[in-house]
């Protein structure tokens, strides 16, 4: 060999082998090409290892700069009134309690305008952390990237927070700001959301799900709040539907805003989506902390009680003044419910819809309580459509998670007219039949005032399975008021009497003494007892821990048919 052999340098083909010093020789492989055109392999020494702190900080760095975002778009988000993703996260959880997962993940597409643009966490930051120090499972999807769209990568970041959930037996909230499908990839997107949806029924009634609606939430992402048991909007931001005004337009020629389209204010007081609205995404978050201490982690686990209230023994005069002994004058239930329940303090749900029923989430002497209750400051608390769905839906959610009910009756029928009939009164009516039927959980019915015909029944009637029943002196409980009964029952009478409106008079009187007379259904047995309204706290407070070890176990059979 030559000397520049040996010293290892060369030239072969044009290729120059840069010497490498004999001390370098070491742990170190490097191909080096002899004069025959073939190649052996020499071990050479091995580069300078990078130490620790050097590792950490570039880790430090990494993660900084992927918490941080890009900042341009950061002010973008904060000029159209929202926070970003993980400024939503901090006000929801508990200080110091997030837990993130997968904050490297990045998509692995090659779709237009993708493949040079692969930012950490694909557009949802998702993880665990604590509210008041219970575990729930939480993802926030991020417009500040892709503007929140879900691709695969996306997807799947939500789909391990679900089966964590399910597995863990911890709430999951998801906080949604998203356009939608990721077009560039195509069915991955679609069976990205398949895969949430067939996840949300799995934990339909095993945990509670939350969704959160603080941006978009367009198309088949529209389905995920639509599965879960609680949805919260924010007003001028929120914004939920399947097409938007674009698509709407094309194909009803009608011009449209995204607010008259799917804003917060219709979804909470028109379509019954959205449970509960909001003006801003401070007070918003802090109501789903709220409901989360009144909801139990799990199926299996009681609601979070608090320390008694001393409620059985609680005398509330206020009671008796707040509703009126005439049966058509007006009230406000919620008058009724604040007196009931600890510290007058309750989460009522879908406020702005169906406004003639009320339901709500409150403590009785420190225990989770639902509450149901007709309205007689909208439409006399007459039961229709939407308010059957409103009330059904809320007793299944109770009965799932084992939340005593409570129903507080006064209603003078379901509403009559060609409208609800055509509209499917009686399937919707039969919804709340069916859920209260179901229930298995302990269930106290106060009938306050009237409980008239099929409506009196739907109330969770003792004939449909309450286990105690309680009334106050104004009950009237009968298949129609007296007026309605006298005008069916003796309509040829009044026809030809002299003085019609004597002879009714007498006739409503006859009747409601007859059949109106509050110890009628006592005595029969369908009331377990007539009460002193300043007296009903008490009460109610006594059934429920009364109740408190009820077991009943359900037919042997895979799930009832529901009438939906």
């Amino acid at each position: 060999m030559s000397a520049a052999r040996d010293s290892g340098a060369q030239r072969a083909d044009d290729t120059e082998v840069v010497p490498v010093p004999v001390a370098a020789q070491q742990g170190r492989r490097r191909l080096v090409r002899v004069d025959d055109g073939d190649a052996r392999v020499i071990d050479l020494a091995p580069p300078a290892e990078p130490d620790m702190p050097l590792l950490r900080r570039q880790r430090e760095e990494l993660r900084t700069r992927i918490a941080a975002g890009r900042p341009e778009a950061v002010r973008r988000q904060h000029a159209n009134g929202k926070l970003t993703a993980r400024e939503r996260l901090g006000l929801l959880l508990d200080d110091d309690s997030f837990v993130e997962l997968e904050p490297y993940r990045r998509h692995r597409s090659d779709g237009p305008g993708l493949a040079a643009n692969r930012p950490h966490t694909d557009g949802v930051v998702a993880g665990a952390g604590t509210i008041d120090g219970r575990q729930v499972f939480v993802y926030a999807q991020d417009f500040t990237v892709f503007g929140g769209s879900l691709g695969e990568a996306h997807a799947a970041k939500i789909h391990k927070v679900l089966d964590l959930a399910i597995a863990n037996g911890a709430p999951v909230i998801g906080l949604n700001d998203s356009g939608g499908a990721r077009i560039q990839e195509g069915v991955l997107a679609l069976d990205g959301y398949g895969g949430i949806f067939r996840r949300q029924v799995e934990a339909s009634g095993v945990i509670p799900q939350i969704s959160v609606i603080l941006g978009p939430c367009a198309g088949g992402a529209a389905y995920s709040p639509a599965l879960a048991d609680f949805t919260f909007m924010v007003r001028d931001t929120a914004r939920m539907y399947l097409t938007g005004p674009d698509v709407v337009e094309a194909v009803s020629g009608r011009r449209v805003t995204h607010e008259e389209l799917g804003g917060a204010d219709v979804h909470g007081s028109r379509s019954g989506v959205a449970t509960v609205v909001h003006d801003d995404e401070e007070t918003c978050l802090a109501d789903v902390r709220y409901l989360v201490s009144l909801l139990p982690s799990n199926y299996l686990e009681p609601p979070p009680a608090t320390a008694g209230t001393g409620a059985k023994n609680d005398h509330r005069p206020r009671l008796a003044g707040i509703v009126p002994v005439e049966h058509n004058r007006p009230y406000d239930m919620r008058d009724v419910f604040a007196e009931v329940v600890d510290d007058g303090e309750f989460f009522e749900l879908h406020e702005g819809w169906a406004r003639n029923v009320l339901c709500a989430l409150a403590r009785i002497d420190g225990r989770v309580t639902g509450l149901v209750g007709n309205q007689p400051a909208v439409f006399a608390g007459v039961l229709d459509g939407p308010a059957s769905q409103k009330a059904a839906r809320f007793v299944r959610f109770c009965d799932a998670f084992g939340i005593p009910l409570v129903s507080f009756v006064d209603v003078p029928g379901f509403l009559p007219g060609v409208e609800q009939e055509q509209g499917g009164i009686i399937r919707q009516g039969a919804q709340l039949l069916h859920a209260y039927c179901e229930a298995t959980v302990p269930r106290i019915q106060v009938i306050v005032r009237k409980a008239y015909g099929g409506a009196y029944i739907v109330m969770d009637s003792r004939s449909i399975g309450t286990d105690l029943s309680l009334a106050w002196p104004t009950n009237q409980i009968a298949v129609l008021g007296a007026e309605g009964a006298v005008n069916v029952l003796h309509r040829r009478e009044l026809a030809a009497a002299a003085d019609p409106a004597a002879l009714r008079a007498r006739l409503v009187a006859d009747y409601t003494r007859e059949y109106l007379d509050p110890h009628y259904a006592a005595e029969r047995g369908l009331v377990d007892d007539i009460i002193d309204p300043a007296d009903t706290r008490a009460a109610v407070a006594r059934g429920l821990a009364m109740l408190r070890d009820k077991r009943k176990p359900g037919p042997a059979r895979k799930h009832g048919n529901q009438p939906i």
